[in-house]
Order: structure tokens, then C-alpha cells, then sequence
């Protein structure tokens, strides 16, 4: 595993006694108010102690869901995307008293100010180890988190007015918003553990130890075809999944799938041409045909073998690869014999059909020699609930490792792991 850039300002170099320190999480695990999977919170429990056990007073802030309406610009808060239930579960499992100020909230425009009024009181009570730590509200109910030039750099100075020292650990939350990327311009700014641990081991996707097969699935082909002509030029194969899947068939074969953005098969015609030759792809043949996105009608579900495929045929759904796919030869191989393996990926609608993903897990899980690199969200979470054994096992297996966020891999993959912005803050300061 690689060193970490020198360049990086790391928190282990930091003096934090008496310090406030602003720190930037990720937490973003809750749905409709409910915490999905706290392994994103758990995996901050040192930031956070090594913040209090060196004299520092931690505020921690995070997003939690999408609260901006794109038509209308208007910021949607409520229960659904409040930090309540991770402040309640932090209180719970450390014992921490942390707080969450309560502001103003303009029915539209959310909060427009983090107001010193409100937030200084806090900060008192903190210093006075009167409160273990502050959470602030979700990062994306203030007005000028999304928002870019003068509201941005208004939010991180407010932010910045409360603490001596930021703190960037929310390597999943890789876009430039005012908590990620500004707020690193207002204060002695540098990474946390979980951010370093990251990128150590993103050096394992970028330079892979070969054979390197990388397995990539997705809903939009459009998101992915960067990091997609990326590994493709890395890997020694690449299986694909999803729509993604889908898309490539579609452009391979000319044949039209339902739910295929005919634009993505126009993507996706460039990897076709990139594969001629090579042979890198590896194509799961049998797909699992279905009707309907929103239930699962066996007496309609369909196998279809994808040597039948003739130019100008229609097809339903494909919502799965058949389990069956990977006692294919060529899949069985790669997976058996690599010695990196990316996993990015649920082979199709996991919601009705499992089946696809829990084999390719378990079929992973049969090697053991390679480096396993699950990118986060989707597919950990479907790692967990389909594969329940082989994610226990995982847990204390130095041959796994789990990234706390799919799309901050897959930005890395194409711009390099110190070209994420929020990264590349941390450089400038």
C-alpha cells in the first residue's frame, strides 16, 4: 500500500489541545429517518475520540440525502434528511452528549445563516465540556452548501468562525460544495484517518497488483463512461452489470432492450470498438427478461441466452445475469485467478432479483488470494443483505477492504485520487 502524498496535511500532525475543530463526515446513511447501515459512522469513532482524547472540541457536520428540488431550487427540510437519528445513534454508542443547534429554516431557501448568534452559545457549553461535541444540521439545508461563489464562501466562513481547525474525513462526499471544499480555505485544514485510509487503498485500484478484474454496474451509462475507459485500460478483464450491461449489449449486438437510454447505446459503442481484439469484456450469457420493473411475475420471467441475439430484435427488461453465468468458463477463471479484484456493482434489480449479485459475491469470495475492493454504498449494502456470511467474514479479512463511497472511487479512478476536489483543497492549503 502506498504512503500517503507528502503534500497532505494529516491531522496526526495537528496540535488539537484547546482547539475547536470543525470536521467534515460523511454520515450520510439515513433514509426516510432511518439509518440504513452505520458503517460510515462507525468508521469515524477515531476521529472523534482522537479529537477529544487530544484536548480538541469536535463539531461534526455531514449531508444526508438529495434536499434541493433541481426545477425549482428550493430546499426541502424535515425529518427525512435531519442528522437526528446519527446524533441519537453517536449519543447512544460513545456516550458523546453531542448537540444539534437549532436554526431558523425559510420554507424555501432552508437555513439561510449559520447564525454565531445560535451556534456561539453552543461553542461555550463546549469548551466548558458541558456537551460532548456539536452536530450541526445536515449540510445541505443551508442555503449556500450547494450554491456556488459568494454563498458558498459566506457559509465556510461562518463556518470557519466557530473553530480554529478543519477537518476533512468524508472521503464519500467528493463533490466542491461549501463544507468539502471551501471551508478548507478558511482554516488550518487537514485529512482524517478514514480520508488517509482511503486513499491508501484507492493506490491498490489505481495500480493494481495483476491479473486485475474490475466489475461495474450502474443505472446511467452516461456517469460511468470515464472511470468505465479508465479501468478498462488497467484491467485484465471487466465484467459489467445493470443498465450499463444492458447499454453495451444493445450497442454489441444491435438489438433494443426496454429502460435503455438510446444514448447510452451510443456511449457505449465506443467500448464495443475498444474491446474488438482485446477480449477484455467478459459477458455474463444468460439474462434474466422481465416485463416489469415493480414486481416479479414468475410466469413471465424469461432466460435468454445472449449467443441468440439477432440484429433488430426487441427485448423486455433484462433485470438480472442469471446465476448460472458464472459457471462460464472465461468468469470462472478471471474471478478464481486474479489477484485484484474491484467490485463497483449489483448485477441487476436487486430488489426482485438477487440472484445474480449473491452469486458473483460468494464466487469472489472462493478466492482467496486476491485483494477484494468493494466500492461503497449500493454495493455494500446488497454485499451485506444477500451475502450476510461472506460480509461477516469480510469484517476481519485484511484481504477486504470497503470504501465508504462508490461514486468518490470512481471520480478518483478518472481524475486520480488528489484530482478530487475536496482532496485537492487540502493540497492547495
Amino acid at each position: 500500500m502506498s504512503a500517503i502524498d507528502p503534500r497532505l496535511p494529516l491531522i496526526d500532525n495537528l496540535d488539537l489541545n484547546g482547539k475547536v475543530v470543525l470536521a467534515r463526515v460523511d454520515h450520510n446513511v439515513v433514509d426516510k429517518g432511518v439509518i440504513q447501515d452505520a458503517f460510515r459512522i462507525d468508521s469515524t469513532f477515531g476521529l472523534i475520540h482522537y479529537i477529544s482524547s487530544h484536548g480538541g472540541f469536535p463539531i461534526l457536520m455531514t449531508h444526508v440525502g438529495r434536499t434541493k428540488d433541481k426545477k425549482t431550487g428550493f430546499i426541502k427540510t424535515g425529518p427525512d434528511t435531519s442528522v437526528a437519528p446519527v446524533v441519537d445513534y453517536l449519543n447512544r454508542k460513545l456516550c458523546g452528549g453531542f448537540e444539534t443547534p437549532q436554526f431558523p429554516i425559510h420554507p424555501e431557501l432552508g437555513i439561510e445563516s449559520l447564525s454565531a448568534t445560535i451556534l456561539t452559545p453552543y461553542v461555550e457549553k463546549l469548551k466548558k465540556r458541558a456537551i460532548g461535541g456539536i452536530y450541526l444540521p445536515n449540510t445541505r439545508w443551508f442555503a449556500g452548501e450547494e450554491a456556488k461563489g459568494e454563498s458558498a464562501k459566506k457559509l465556510a466562513s461562518e463556518m470557519a468562525a466557530a473553530a480554529d481547525i478543519y477537518v476533512n474525513d468524508a472521503f464519500g462526499s467528493w463533490q466542491p460544495h461549501a463544507s468539502t471544499y471551501d471551508a478548507a480555505f478558511t482554516l488550518p485544514a487537514a485529512a482524517g484517518f478514514l480520508m488517509q485510509k482511503e486513499l491508501q487503498h484507492l493506490d491498490l485500484v489505481l495500480n493494481p497488483t495483476p491479473p486485475f478484474v474490475a466489475v461495474v454496474a450502474g443505472a446511467k451509462y452516461d456517469t460511468k463512461i470515464g472511470p468505465l475507459n479508465k479501468l478498462y485500460d488497467q484491467v485484465d478483464n471487466l465484467l459489467l452489470g445493470g443498465v450499463i450491461y444492458n447499454a453495451y449489449l444493445s450497442a454489441k449486438y444491435q438489438v433494443t432492450i426496454m429502460g435503455v437510454d438510446p444514448q447510452d447505446v451510443e456511449l457505449a459503442k465506443g467500448l464495443v470498438e475498444k474491446d474488438q481484439g482485446a477480449g477484455k469484456i467478459l459477458e455474463p450469457r444468460l439474462l434474466v427478461e422481465s416485463p416489469s420493473l415493480e414486481k416479479r411475475e414468475p410466469n413471465k420471467i424469461k432466460v435468454v441466452n445472449i449467443s441468440d441475439f439477432k440484429a433488430g430484435q426487441k427485448y423486455e427488461y433484462f433485470l438480472d445475469a442469471h446465476p448460472d453465468s458464472f459457471d462460464d468458463a472465461p468468469i470462472k477463471k478471471a474471478l478464481s485467478s486474479a489477484k485484484t479484484i474491484f467490485i463497483n456493482a449489483v448485477m441487476g434489480l436487486s430488489s426482485l432479483f438477487p440472484e445474480g449479485s449473491a452469486r458473483l459475491y460468494n464466487e469472489v469470495a472462493l478466492n482467496q488470494k486476491a485483494r477484494k475492493l468493494f466500492a461503497g454504498g449500493d454495493t455494500l449494502t446488497e454485499l451485506k443483505n444477500l451475502a450476510p456470511g461472506v460480509y461477516l467474514t469480510a469484517l476481519d479479512d485484511p484481504g477486504y477492504y470497503f470504501f465508504t463511497g462508490g461514486g468518490a472511487v470512481l471520480t478518483a479512478i478518472e481524475s486520480g485520487a488528489y484530482g478530487i476536489k475536496p482532496v485537492a483543497a487540502l493540497l492547495k492549503k
